[in-house]
């Protein structure tokens, strides 16, 4: 029997854009694509390539609301009442 786990993942959407797009052009589903690529990439035993840190978004006179390196703070912010 084949077990599977559903999960939710933050992507940037025009990085799922293409992964739509990539498994549409090849018949594929948008899982099948992004599990390949974990597969392939886990297997290579690479490090990840560097990138570039968030920005913090804060108050006109620079204080930092919130550190978006840091997910708790990010979903405290988000369930706060507007």
């Amino acid at each position: 029997m084949l077990v599977c786990m559903r999960t939710t993942l933050n992507l940037a959407d025009g990085l799922m854009a293409a992964v739509k797009a990539k498994a549409s052009d090849e018949g594929r589903t948008a899982t099948s694509i992004v599990e390949e690529a974990l597969r392939a990439y886990l297997t290579a035993g690479r490090t990840a390539s560097p990138v570039e840190p968030l920005p913090s978004w804060g108050s006109p006179d620079g204080r930092v609301l919130v550190d978006l390196e840091d997910e708790d703070a990010v979903w405290a912010a988000l369930d706060e009442p507007a």
